[in-house]
């Protein structure tokens, strides 16, 4: 049988393949033998180097949807040390450095001075250094052989010897050469990513840098926090350099996702969410002409953004809240500077008050206990939090203090719904029994302790309440009538009901609180020297002793009084979404911590007590009643419960203001709780809260959501 493939079907296929044999041949000559050298010295030319890729951190948004904190899209300038230091390129790189800085600092910008050093000479050691200078100043001692009881002078001159800068540059100059040489040089010590010239830089100061210095430096983008809004700093928080502790909690690990330059949150929800938010760095390898230029970008590991954390605040009312409480003090210090003028002018120096220190506002929804705004005064700008630090550490008054979830205050009158509760519900009393108030509670003036109600004090016994059931003892506030049902039920029993309205316990808000304490015998000497004694007891209550609570703990006890005892979580973190939300990886269940278990007629008769105080012309307090009597928004009338606090603090020390309310009183919705530091009276707050009350109503009731980003509220 013949052959089937033929004979020119051969020499045509062996033609094509000795074509290509003799092409590839031919290529092969040209780059090595003809082209060779000139490719080698390319190569020889480019560099590949690795390149942290930065992984944008997750928003914060608030219960609607609406942007808090974002991240926006930036430049930073980054030196080019390949170049720099390349002497065909810079003859001298620290006059090139000296230049660079001159521009930025023409320009109004900052650069980055990791020096912990003073700016000029005599040279000393920055006192304010932060524990990551002083990581990074202790690894460049290890790695360059230095002592580590350099002084500030020696290593200023080790500087000017080890980088060859010349003796004509002036100590200033040589400070600020050192200083960007020093942070390119310590990034070697510690593994970390490049050190950033400027970060944020601007698009003029770019073109500038670039124009004068050219490839000595060379600009990536990277993402900075972005703060849509000037309230809720304390809520929030910021996002700093790490410290030492950081480092060791966020870097364990090789694929923690951290690096020793990685930002993370400092305070706030940007701290206590800092899990969520956080995403993971990439990781490329970048390759670069010998002019710098990048010709080729090798992705090893993408970057993973952070997820989104919804929060329970609506920062409407949230801001609301925070210029009711600011205008309030305000006006609170201007009328106490009047009076203050008065008494001196009249000879009356004993009658002056010390000035207004501070205060707190929370708001929370009375059927889960959501946190709807927490406002802390003076408060501070988050968005310069870092470059401000020093400056708000110092300042009068504290303002990074969040004295809404770490101030601990006497709660003063406002604590004696709990203990009329209490004495309700252990049968101690009724809703109808009577006590006559006598003025001086005298059952142990035979041990030299006789108390006084203050309507007998302040009108030099002139006056007493009567005979009062419990809801008129509460609208009277009587001391007396509480005195005597905190004497017959005792510490334990009194402690028992305020743990279970939350008072002295975790509220389960995650961004940092302090418990306070609820008056007792086992931390009495925390507090006291002296033992406690019966007095206590009877002091505690009505709110003093040595009782403390925070504005926060207060607004979820006055939301369980509203409600008939139910504590709810104060959590604020409402959900969480994946970075590009197509999944909830979290969603917020309303958890009950606690529950009062009384009749409701008990809580009844205690809710009509703060009804009586905000509704009853015979009310104890005569401002808090001409605020809410008929109080009413946009034509609706609107019925307020509250109770007022004054917290004593001792002699010759002004009071501090408490106050709480919620409302609507027949069908609850929202409690608030004020507390202002020597603010004289809890009824000097009536008018922070109605202004609250309005915000709160006139924001309407919303039941909305934001499904997804840019989707519409529904």
């Amino acid at each position: 049988m013949g052959s089937k493939i033929k004979t020119s079907r051969m020499l045509f296929f062996g033609s094509v393949v000795a074509l290509l044999l003799a092409l590839c041949v031919g290529t092969l000559y040209q780059m090595q033998i003809i082209n060779g050298a000139a490719y080698y010295e390319t190569s020889q030319n480019e560099q590949t180097s690795p390149q942290a890729i930065t992984a944008a951190r997750g928003n914060i948004y608030d219960r609607y949807g609406r942007v808090l904190v974002s991240n926006r899209e930036c430049y930073n300038i980054h030196v080019n040390t390949s170049r720099l230091f390349n002497e065909d390129v810079f003859e001298d790189p620290n006059a090139t450095i000296l230049e660079m800085v001159r521009i930025v600092e023409a320009a109004g910008a900052d650069w980055t001075d990791d020096l912990p050093i003073t700016k000029e000479p005599p040279f000393e050691y920055d006192p304010d250094m932060s524990s990551t200078q002083r990581t990074l100043l202790e690894a460049y001692f290890v790695r360059h052989g230095l002592d580590e009881d350099t002084t500030a002078v020696e290593l200023m001159s080790y500087f000017r010897t080890r980088y060859e800068i010349d003796n004509s540059y002036s100590a200033e100059e040589m400070r600020k050469i050192s200083a960007v040489r020093y942070a390119l040089n310590v990034r070697y010590a510690i593994n970390t990513n490049d050190y950033i010239f400027v970060e944020d830089a601007s698009i003029d100061l770019i073109s500038e840098l670039m124009g004068v210095v050219g490839s000595a430096v060379e600009v990536r983008n990277s993402y900075v926090r972005e703060y849509a809004t000037d309230y809720a700093a304390h809520v929030l928080g910021y996002v700093g350099p790490m410290e030492d502790w950081e480092i060791e909690e966020y870097m364990r690990g090789e694929n923690s996702g951290y690096s020793y330059d990685t930002k993370v949150g400092k305070m706030g929800a940007e701290l206590s969410f800092e899990s969520w938010l956080h995403g993971s760095d990439g990781l490329a390898k970048v390759t670069r002409n010998s002019d710098g230029t990048v010709i080729g970008t090798f992705y090893e590991t993408d970057p993973v953004p952070g997820n989104h954390a919804y929060i329970t605040l609506d920062i409407q009312l949230q801001e609301a809240v925070e210029r009711a409480l600011e205008n309030g003090i305000i006006g609170l210090q201007q009328d106490r500077d009047q009076k203050n003028a008065e008494a001196i002018a009249n000879g009356e120096p004993d009658e002056v008050k010390e000035d207004i220190q501070g205060g707190a506002a929370v708001v929370v929804e009375v059927d889960s206990g959501e946190p709807l705004a927490i406002a802390s005064y003076p408060s501070f700008n988050a968005s310069t939090a870092i470059e401000n630090y020093s400056e708000y550490l110092n300042a009068e008054n504290d303002p990074l203090f969040n004295r809404a979830t770490n101030g601990a205050y006497a709660p003063g009158s406002t604590f004696k719904p709990c203990t009329a509760i209490a004495a309700l519900s252990e049968n101690i009393i009724n809703t109808e029994t009577r006590i006559k108030c006598e003025g001086v509670y005298t059952k142990y003036i035979d041990q030299g302790y006789a108390p006084e109600c203050w309507i007998y004090s302040q009108t030099d016994g002139q006056f007493m309440h009567g005979s009062d059931n419990v809801s008129e003892a509460l609208r009277d506030s009587c001391n007396f009538f509480f005195y005597s049902v905190a004497d017959s039920m005792g510490i334990e029993l009194l402690d028992k009901y305020a743990a279970q309205f939350g008072l002295g316990e975790p509220t389960g808000i995650e961004i940092g609180e302090t418990t306070g304490n609820m008056a007792n015998p086992d931390t009495h000497e925390r507090y006291d020297v002296d033992a406690w004694v019966y007095g206590d007891t009877v002091q505690a209550g009505i709110g003093q002793s040595d009782s403390l609570f925070t504005p926060v703990q207060l607004a979820e006890y006055c939301a369980a009084i509203a409600n008939g005892g139910v504590r709810y979580s104060a959590s604020i973190l409402k959900s969480v979404r994946s970075f590009d939300y197509s999944q909830q990886l979290f969603e917020r269940e309303t958890e009950e911590l606690s529950r009062v278990d009384s009749a409701d007629y008990n809580f009844a008769a205690v809710q009509y007590g703060m009804y009586l105080m905000a509704n009853d012309p015979n009310s104890s307090s005569p401002d808090v009643y001409q605020t809410f009597f008929n109080y009413s928004y946009n034509g609706e009338t609107i019925t307020v419960a509250a109770k007022t606090g004054t917290s004593q603090l001792g002699e010759d020390k002004t009071n501090n203001a408490v106050f709480m309310c919620y409302a609507p009183y027949d069908d609850p919705e929202v409690a608030v709780a004020i507390v202002v530091e020597r603010g004289q009276a809890g009824s000097n707050l009536a008018g922070i809260a109605k202004d609250i009350l309005d915000a709160y109503f006139s924001l309407g009731n919303k039941t909305v959501s934001a499904d997804s980003e840019n989707a519409l509220l529904r």
